[in-house]
Protein backbone atom coordinates (compact mmCIF):
# COMPACT_ATOMS: atom_id res chain seq x y z
CA UNK A 1 0.00 0.00 0.00
CA UNK A 2 2.86 2.39 0.80
CA UNK A 3 4.47 1.71 -2.58
CA UNK A 4 1.17 2.34 -4.37
CA UNK A 5 0.61 5.54 -2.39
CA UNK A 6 4.12 6.80 -3.17
CA UNK A 7 3.68 5.93 -6.85
CA UNK A 8 0.36 7.79 -7.02
CA UNK A 9 1.84 10.82 -5.28
CA UNK A 10 4.81 10.85 -7.67
CA UNK A 11 2.52 10.62 -10.68
CA UNK A 12 0.34 13.44 -9.38
CA UNK A 13 3.38 15.62 -8.67
CA UNK A 14 4.77 15.09 -12.16
CA UNK A 15 1.41 15.82 -13.76
CA UNK A 16 1.03 19.02 -11.75
CA UNK A 17 4.57 20.07 -12.64
CA UNK A 18 3.71 19.87 -16.33
CA UNK A 19 0.41 21.71 -15.97
CA UNK A 20 -0.10 25.47 -16.02
CA UNK A 21 -3.13 27.46 -14.90
CA UNK A 22 -3.86 30.09 -17.54
CA UNK A 23 -6.67 32.31 -18.74
CA UNK A 24 -6.34 32.40 -22.50
CA UNK A 25 -8.50 35.49 -23.01
CA UNK A 26 -9.48 38.63 -21.19
CA UNK A 27 -12.88 38.47 -19.53
CA UNK A 28 -14.48 41.14 -21.69
CA UNK A 29 -17.83 42.71 -20.91
CA UNK A 30 -19.37 39.24 -20.58
CA UNK A 31 -16.91 38.27 -17.84
CA UNK A 32 -15.46 34.91 -18.90
CA UNK A 33 -12.75 34.46 -16.26
CA UNK A 34 -12.38 30.68 -15.79
CA UNK A 35 -8.82 29.42 -15.28
CA UNK A 36 -7.77 26.70 -17.71
CA UNK A 37 -5.18 23.99 -17.13
CA UNK A 38 -2.80 23.35 -20.01
CA UNK A 39 0.17 21.02 -20.31
CA UNK A 40 3.29 23.11 -20.83
CA UNK A 41 4.70 20.39 -23.10
CA UNK A 42 1.73 20.99 -25.42
CA UNK A 43 2.27 24.55 -26.61
CA UNK A 44 -0.22 26.72 -28.46
CA UNK A 45 2.16 26.88 -31.41
CA UNK A 46 2.40 23.09 -31.65
CA UNK A 47 -1.37 22.65 -31.54
CA UNK A 48 -1.88 25.38 -34.13
CA UNK A 49 0.66 23.77 -36.45
CA UNK A 50 -0.93 20.35 -36.10
CA UNK A 51 -4.34 21.71 -36.93
CA UNK A 52 -3.06 23.83 -39.82
CA UNK A 53 -1.71 20.68 -41.49
CA UNK A 54 -5.02 18.88 -41.05
CA UNK A 55 -6.89 21.94 -42.30
CA UNK A 56 -4.88 22.14 -45.51
CA UNK A 57 -5.40 18.43 -46.12
CA UNK A 58 -9.16 18.82 -45.72
CA UNK A 59 -9.14 21.84 -48.04
CA UNK A 60 -7.32 19.81 -50.67
CA UNK A 61 -9.86 17.01 -50.42
CA UNK A 62 -12.76 19.45 -50.70
CA UNK A 63 -11.19 21.14 -53.72
CA UNK A 64 -10.64 17.81 -55.47
CA UNK A 65 -14.34 17.04 -55.06
CA UNK A 66 -15.43 20.47 -56.29
CA UNK A 67 -16.81 21.40 -52.87
CA UNK A 68 -14.53 24.33 -52.06
CA UNK A 69 -16.22 27.67 -52.79
CA UNK A 70 -13.91 30.67 -52.92
CA UNK A 71 -15.57 32.86 -55.51
CA UNK A 72 -19.35 32.93 -55.06
CA UNK A 73 -21.29 35.85 -53.63
CA UNK A 74 -21.77 33.89 -50.39
CA UNK A 75 -18.04 33.15 -50.14
CA UNK A 76 -17.20 36.85 -50.48
CA UNK A 77 -19.94 37.73 -48.01
CA UNK A 78 -18.57 35.24 -45.51
CA UNK A 79 -15.04 36.62 -45.90
CA UNK A 80 -16.22 40.19 -45.29
CA UNK A 81 -18.06 39.22 -42.11
CA UNK A 82 -15.12 37.19 -40.86
CA UNK A 83 -12.67 40.03 -41.50
CA UNK A 84 -14.71 42.36 -39.28
CA UNK A 85 -14.76 39.79 -36.47
CA UNK A 86 -11.04 39.03 -36.81
CA UNK A 87 -10.28 42.74 -36.38
CA UNK A 88 -11.86 42.57 -32.90
CA UNK A 89 -10.27 39.29 -31.77
CA UNK A 90 -7.15 40.99 -30.27
CA UNK A 91 -9.42 42.66 -27.71
CA UNK A 92 -9.72 39.23 -26.11
CA UNK A 93 -6.13 38.12 -26.76
CA UNK A 94 -3.54 40.40 -28.37
CA UNK A 95 -1.56 37.58 -30.01
CA UNK A 96 -4.58 36.76 -32.19
CA UNK A 97 -3.49 39.70 -34.35
CA UNK A 98 -0.56 37.53 -35.51
CA UNK A 99 -2.60 34.41 -36.22
CA UNK A 100 -2.84 33.24 -39.82
CA UNK A 101 -6.63 33.42 -39.93
CA UNK A 102 -8.36 31.69 -42.82
CA UNK A 103 -12.00 31.04 -43.70
CA UNK A 104 -13.34 28.73 -46.40
CA UNK A 105 -16.86 27.95 -47.52
CA UNK A 106 -17.60 24.27 -48.11
CA UNK A 107 -20.46 23.25 -50.39
CA UNK A 108 -22.52 20.93 -48.20
CA UNK A 109 -26.08 20.69 -46.90
CA UNK A 110 -24.75 20.19 -43.37
CA UNK A 111 -25.58 22.68 -40.65
CA UNK A 112 -21.97 22.93 -39.62
CA UNK A 113 -19.12 25.34 -38.94
CA UNK A 114 -15.81 25.15 -37.13
CA UNK A 115 -12.92 27.40 -36.16
CA UNK A 116 -9.93 25.29 -35.23
CA UNK A 117 -6.76 26.21 -33.34
CA UNK A 118 -4.95 29.21 -34.77
CA UNK A 119 -8.02 30.59 -36.55
CA UNK A 120 -8.61 28.06 -39.34
CA UNK A 121 -12.31 28.22 -40.20
CA UNK A 122 -14.72 26.02 -42.14
CA UNK A 123 -18.25 27.20 -42.83
CA UNK A 124 -20.75 24.96 -44.58
CA UNK A 125 -23.09 26.38 -47.21
CA UNK A 126 -26.04 24.49 -45.70
CA UNK A 127 -26.12 27.02 -42.87
CA UNK A 128 -26.64 29.89 -45.29
CA UNK A 129 -28.94 28.10 -47.70
CA UNK A 130 -31.18 26.12 -45.36
CA UNK A 131 -31.51 28.78 -42.66
CA UNK A 132 -31.50 31.84 -44.95
CA UNK A 133 -29.08 33.56 -42.59
CA UNK A 134 -28.68 37.32 -42.29
CA UNK A 135 -25.21 38.82 -41.94
CA UNK A 136 -25.89 39.32 -38.23
CA UNK A 137 -26.79 35.63 -37.82
CA UNK A 138 -23.69 34.52 -39.72
CA UNK A 139 -21.65 36.71 -37.37
CA UNK A 140 -23.32 35.03 -34.39
CA UNK A 141 -22.17 31.60 -35.61
CA UNK A 142 -18.74 32.82 -36.63
CA UNK A 143 -18.18 34.67 -33.36
CA UNK A 144 -19.09 31.54 -31.40
CA UNK A 145 -16.68 29.38 -33.39
CA UNK A 146 -13.86 31.92 -33.23
CA UNK A 147 -14.34 32.10 -29.46
CA UNK A 148 -13.52 28.37 -29.20
CA UNK A 149 -10.19 29.06 -30.90
CA UNK A 150 -9.45 32.16 -28.81
CA UNK A 151 -10.12 30.20 -25.63
CA UNK A 152 -8.02 27.28 -26.95
CA UNK A 153 -10.70 24.77 -26.05
CA UNK A 154 -9.08 22.13 -28.28
CA UNK A 155 -5.73 22.47 -26.52
CA UNK A 156 -7.49 22.35 -23.17
CA UNK A 157 -9.28 19.12 -24.13
CA UNK A 158 -6.03 17.66 -25.43
CA UNK A 159 -4.27 18.57 -22.17
CA UNK A 160 -6.96 16.79 -20.16
CA UNK A 161 -6.81 13.70 -22.35
CA UNK A 162 -3.03 13.70 -22.30
CA UNK A 163 -2.91 14.08 -18.53
CA UNK A 164 -5.43 11.27 -17.96
CA UNK A 165 -3.56 9.01 -20.33
CA UNK A 166 -0.24 9.65 -18.64
CA UNK A 167 -1.78 9.06 -15.23
CA UNK A 168 -2.99 5.66 -16.41
CA UNK A 169 0.37 4.81 -17.92
CA UNK A 170 2.17 5.86 -14.76
CA UNK A 171 4.98 8.25 -13.95
CA UNK A 172 7.41 6.39 -16.18
CA UNK A 173 5.59 7.53 -19.29
CA UNK A 174 6.36 11.12 -18.38
CA UNK A 175 10.09 10.52 -18.46
CA UNK A 176 10.40 9.74 -22.17
CA UNK A 177 8.58 9.51 -25.49
CA UNK A 178 8.23 5.77 -25.92
CA UNK A 179 5.46 4.03 -27.83
CA UNK A 180 3.04 4.31 -24.93
CA UNK A 181 3.49 8.05 -24.58
CA UNK A 182 3.29 8.61 -28.32
CA UNK A 183 0.03 6.65 -28.43
CA UNK A 184 -1.32 8.84 -25.65
CA UNK A 185 -0.29 11.96 -27.56
CA UNK A 186 -2.00 10.73 -30.73
CA UNK A 187 -5.17 9.95 -28.78
CA UNK A 188 -5.07 13.38 -27.15
CA UNK A 189 -4.81 15.10 -30.52
CA UNK A 190 -7.79 13.12 -31.84
CA UNK A 191 -9.76 13.86 -28.68
CA UNK A 192 -9.04 17.56 -28.72
CA UNK A 193 -9.63 18.10 -32.42
CA UNK A 194 -12.67 15.95 -33.15
CA UNK A 195 -14.92 15.55 -30.12
CA UNK A 196 -17.63 18.10 -29.29
CA UNK A 197 -16.89 20.75 -26.71
CA UNK A 198 -18.18 20.50 -23.14
CA UNK A 199 -21.25 22.44 -22.07
CA UNK A 200 -19.08 24.83 -20.09
CA UNK A 201 -16.92 25.54 -23.12
CA UNK A 202 -20.00 26.02 -25.29
CA UNK A 203 -21.31 28.60 -22.82
CA UNK A 204 -18.01 30.47 -22.90
CA UNK A 205 -18.07 30.48 -26.70
CA UNK A 206 -21.64 31.78 -26.67
CA UNK A 207 -20.72 34.69 -24.41
CA UNK A 208 -17.44 35.68 -26.07
CA UNK A 209 -18.94 35.17 -29.52
CA UNK A 210 -21.84 37.44 -28.62
CA UNK A 211 -19.47 40.20 -27.55
CA UNK A 212 -17.15 39.68 -30.52
CA UNK A 213 -20.04 40.08 -32.96
CA UNK A 214 -21.36 43.15 -31.10
CA UNK A 215 -17.95 44.84 -31.16
CA UNK A 216 -17.77 44.18 -34.90
CA UNK A 217 -21.08 45.97 -35.39
CA UNK A 218 -23.41 42.99 -35.68
CA UNK A 219 -26.69 43.00 -33.78
CA UNK A 220 -26.38 40.61 -30.79
CA UNK A 221 -30.13 39.94 -30.94
CA UNK A 222 -29.39 37.91 -34.07
CA UNK A 223 -28.10 35.16 -31.79
CA UNK A 224 -31.70 34.67 -30.64
CA UNK A 225 -33.21 34.48 -34.12
CA UNK A 226 -30.35 32.19 -35.16
CA UNK A 227 -31.15 29.67 -32.44
CA UNK A 228 -34.83 29.84 -33.18
CA UNK A 229 -34.00 28.90 -36.77
CA UNK A 230 -31.64 26.18 -35.56
CA UNK A 231 -34.34 24.69 -33.36
CA UNK A 232 -36.83 24.62 -36.23
CA UNK A 233 -34.36 23.11 -38.69
CA UNK A 234 -33.16 20.49 -36.21
CA UNK A 235 -36.54 19.59 -34.68
CA UNK A 236 -35.56 21.15 -31.37
CA UNK A 237 -32.12 19.53 -31.19
CA UNK A 238 -28.88 21.44 -31.72
CA UNK A 239 -26.76 20.66 -34.81
CA UNK A 240 -23.96 18.15 -34.42
CA UNK A 241 -21.21 20.74 -34.02
CA UNK A 242 -22.94 22.11 -30.90
CA UNK A 243 -24.55 18.91 -29.69
CA UNK A 244 -23.20 19.01 -26.13
CA UNK A 245 -24.90 22.28 -25.30
CA UNK A 246 -28.24 22.42 -23.47
CA UNK A 247 -31.46 22.73 -25.43
CA UNK A 248 -32.07 25.70 -27.69
CA UNK A 249 -34.51 27.18 -25.16
CA UNK A 250 -31.85 27.13 -22.40
CA UNK A 251 -29.29 28.60 -24.73
CA UNK A 252 -31.63 31.38 -25.86
CA UNK A 253 -32.41 32.27 -22.22
CA UNK A 254 -28.68 32.54 -21.41
CA UNK A 255 -28.03 34.68 -24.47
CA UNK A 256 -30.97 36.97 -23.66
CA UNK A 257 -29.52 37.52 -20.18
CA UNK A 258 -26.13 38.49 -21.65
CA UNK A 259 -27.32 40.76 -24.47
CA UNK A 260 -27.74 43.88 -22.25
CA UNK A 261 -24.02 43.64 -21.39
CA UNK A 262 -22.95 43.89 -25.04
CA UNK A 263 -25.69 46.07 -26.55
CA UNK A 264 -23.79 49.32 -25.76
CA UNK A 265 -20.77 47.91 -27.62
CA UNK A 266 -22.97 47.21 -30.64
CA UNK A 267 -24.45 50.71 -30.54
CA UNK A 268 -20.96 52.23 -30.40
CA UNK A 269 -19.75 50.11 -33.31
CA UNK A 270 -22.87 50.89 -35.32
CA UNK A 271 -22.43 54.63 -34.76
CA UNK A 272 -18.76 54.42 -35.75
CA UNK A 273 -19.64 52.73 -39.03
Amino acid sequence: MKQLSSFTALTAALLLAGCQAVNTTSGGAVGVERKQYMFSMLSSQEVNQMYAQSYQQTLGEAASKGKLDRSSTNAKRLQAITDRLIAKAPIFRPDAAQWQWEVNLIKSDELNANCGPGGKIFFYSGLMDRLNLTDDEIAAIMGHEMAHALREHSREAMSKAYGLGLAKQGAGALLGLGEGTMAIADAAVEYGMTLPNSRGNENEADLIGLELAARAGYNPNAAISLWQKMAQASNGAPPEFMSTHPSSSSRIAALQAAIPKVMPLYEQAKAAR
